[in-house]
C-alpha cells in the first residue's frame, strides 16, 4: 500500500510540475494589428472629406438610423425583417455553429474519461494464467474506468482556443452585418415602393391633363379653330405619356415582392398599406455620419476581418506546437474476473503506466503547416486592408453621390416650376389666340418631362440616403440584447478599437 501510495505521489508531483511548465510555454506570436495595417493610419481615422457638406453633421449615428425618417411603418417592417429573415436565421446558426466548434475545443483542455464494461460466458485459459488446470466456464467480466489528460506545455491547445474564440467573434461580427444588410435592403425596397407610387401619381397626373388637352383641341377642331394635325399630335403626346406607366407599375411590383421576402412572406403576401404609399421616406433633417474612426469600429464587415486575421495568428502557434512531443497522462481502475468472484479483492486492478506518452512529430510537416498558417495570415492581413479601404472609399463615395444629387434636385425643382409657370402662360395665350397649337404642345411636352425627371430625382435621393446608412454601417447594436446572443459584449466593435491603440 506504501508504494502505491508512492506511486501516486510521483505521478502527482509530476503532473504539476507539467501543468507549471505548460502555464508559462506559449508557442506562436501573440496577435497584436499589425503596425503597417492600414487602420494604424492617422488618415484611416480622420473626419471624412464629405462631412464638410451641408446635409451632415460630425455627430454620432444612431443605432437604429431608420427611425431618423420617423416612419412607424418603416419601423415596424424592419422589426418583422429583423424577427423572420431567412438571411439572419442563415447567419443565427453560423454562429450556433461557430460557438459548437469553440466548446469542442475547449473539451481538450479537460481531463478525458472512458468507461467500458464487456460481460460475457465463458472460459479463460489456464495457460494464459500460468495455471495447468482447466477453468470452469462462467461467467466473465472486464470493466474499466481510464483517465487520460493532455498535458498543453506548447500552447497547442491554448492557440486552437483563441483561434476558434476569433472565429466565434468573426461569425457574429457576420451576423451583425446581415442585421445592417437586411435593414437596408428593408429601407431600400420600401423606399422604392414608395417612390415608384410616387412617379405613378406625377405620370398619372401628366397622363389625365394631356387627356383633357386632348379633348380641348378637338372640340376646338370641330369649332374650325384648329387643324386634324392637332388632334393628331395631341393624342400622340397622350399615347407617349401613357407609355411610362406599365414600367413604374412593374417596378412598384418587384419592390413589393422583395419587400415580402424581406420580412420571411412569400412575394404575394406583400403589405397593403405599403401598395398605397405614394410618398418617397426622406430623412429631411441633417445626417449624423461621426468620423473614419468610429466608421472602422462600427462596421462589421472590418471587426470581421479583424477577427479573422486574429485567429489566422493563432493558428501559426497551433502549427508551430507540432514541432514539439505531445505529452498525456493516463490512469485506469477496473476488475476482470469471473462472475462469481464478482468485487473479490483479487479481480481489482489498476494502471498509471505508461503516464506520459511521447508523439515526436515529423518536423518536414511542421514546418510546412506553419509555412502554410504564415501565408494565411499575411492573406488575412491583405484582406483586412481590403475592408477598411474599402469601408472609407464607400462611405466617402456614398456622402458625394447623395449632397451632388441634392444639389441636382433643387434645380430640378426650379426647372419644375419655371416650366408649369411656362406651361400656364402658353395655356393663356394658347385660349386667346396669341400662340400656336405647337407651342402650347411643347410647353405641356416640357412641363409633363420635367415632372417625371423631378419624381425620379426624388426616388434616387431616398435611394443614396439608404445607400449611405448601408456605407456608414449601424443597425446591428441593439440586435443582441433582443436576441439574446452569447458574448455580444466581446464583438461589440471594441476588439478593432483597442487593436488601433499602440
Amino acid at each position: 500500500m506504501n508504494r502505491y501510495r508512492s506511486s501516486v505521489k510521483k505521478v502527482f508531483t509530476l503532473s504539476l510540475l507539467a501543468a507549471a511548465l505548460a502555464a508559462c510555454t506559449t508557442v506562436g506570436p501573440d496577435y497584436h494589428v499589425p503596425k503597417e495595417a492600414v487602420i494604424k493610419r492617422d488618415a484611416a481615422n480622420a473626419p471624412f472629406m464629405g462631412a464638410t457638406e451641408q446635409p451632415f453633421k460630425s455627430e454620432p449615428l444612431p443605432a437604429d438610423w431608420w427611425r431618423l425618417y420617423q416612419d412607424p411603418l418603416l419601423d415596424k417592417l424592419i422589426a418583422k425583417a429583423f424577427a423572420n429573415n431567412a438571411d439572419l436565421r442563415v447567419a443565427a446558426a453560423n454562429l450556433q455553429r461557430a460557438h459548437g466548434v469553440l466548446e469542442e475545443v475547449e473539451e481538450k483542455k479537460r481531463p478525458e474519461v472512458e468507461m467500458s464494461a464487456a460481460p460475457q460466458y465463458g472460459r479463460i485459459a489456464g495457460a494464459q494464467l500460468g495455471i495447468p488446470e482447466q477453468l470452469p466456464t462462467d461467467g466473465l467480466y472486464d470493466a474499466d474506468v481510464k483517465i487520460g489528460y493532455t498535458l498543453d506545455l506548447w500552447g497547442r491547445i491554448r492557440r486552437a482556443v483563441e483561434a476558434s474564440e476569433a472565429d466565434v467573434e468573426a461569425a457574429q461580427a457576420a451576423s451583425d452585418l446581415t442585421h445592417v444588410i437586411v435593414a437596408a435592403d428593408t429601407t431600400r425596397a420600401y423606399a422604392e415602393a414608395c417612390s415608384a407610387g410616387y412617379q405613378l401619381k406625377v405620370a398619372q397626373d401628366s397622363v389625365d391633363l394631356q387627356q383633357k388637352f386632348v379633348k380641348l383641341t378637338a372640340e376646338r377642331v370641330k369649332r374650325g379653330r384648329g387643324i386634324a394635325i392637332d388632334t393628331t399630335r395631341a393624342q400622340a403626346q397622350f399615347d407617349q405619356l401613357r407609355a411610362n406607366l406599365p414600367p413604374l407599375e412593374a417596378r412598384r411590383r418587384t419592390a413589393l415582392y422583395r419587400l415580402a421576402v424581406l420580412t420571411g412572406e412569400v412575394p404575394s403576401q406583400f403589405p397593403a398599406e405599403v401598395a398605397q404609399c405614394s410618398t418617397p421616406p426622406r430623412v429631411a433633417a441633417t445626417i449624423p455620419i461621426g468620423d473614419g474612426a468610429a466608421l472602422l469600429r462600427r462596421r462589421p464587415d472590418v471587426r470581421q476581418a479583424e477577427r479573422q486575421l486574429a485567429g489566422a495568428t493563432a493558428r501559426i502557434g497551433v502549427a508551430t506546437a507540432e514541432l514539439y512531443p505531445n505529452i498525456n497522462l493516463g490512469a485506469s481502475v477496473g476488475m476482470i474476473g469471473m462472475m462469481n468472484q464478482f468485487n473479490d479483492a483479487n479481480t481489482w486492478k489498476f494502471s498509471l503506466g505508461p503516464l506520459i506518452s511521447w508523439s515526436l512529430p515529423a518536423t518536414s510537416s511542421a514546418r510546412s503547416h506553419i509555412a502554410q498558417a504564415t501565408a494565411n495570415t499575411a492573406g488575412a492581413l491583405a484582406r483586412f486592408d481590403s475592408v477598411v479601404l474599402n469601408a472609407l472609399r464607400e462611405t466617402e463615395s456614398a456622402l458625394t453621390v447623395y449632397a451632388r444629387e441634392l444639389d441636382r434636385n433643387a434645380a430640378l425643382r426650379a426647372a419644375r416650376d419655371q416650366s408649369a409657370l411656362a406651361s400656364r402662360q402658353s395655356a393663356r395665350l394658347y385660349q386667346f389666340g396669341r400662340t400656336d397649337f405647337l407651342s402650347q404642345l411643347d410647353a405641356d411636352r416640357t412641363l409633363a418631362s420635367a415632372e417625371n425627371i423631378l419624381a425620379a430625382s426624388d426616388a434616387q435621393l431616398a435611394a443614396d440616403q439608404v445607400q449611405l446608412f448601408l456605407a456608414l454601417g449601424g443597425g446591428w447594436e441593439n440586435t443582441h440584447a433582443k436576441h439574446g446572443q452569447e458574448h455580444a459584449g466581446r464583438v461589440d466593435g471594441s476588439a478593432v478599437h483597442a487593436s488601433n491603440q499602440p
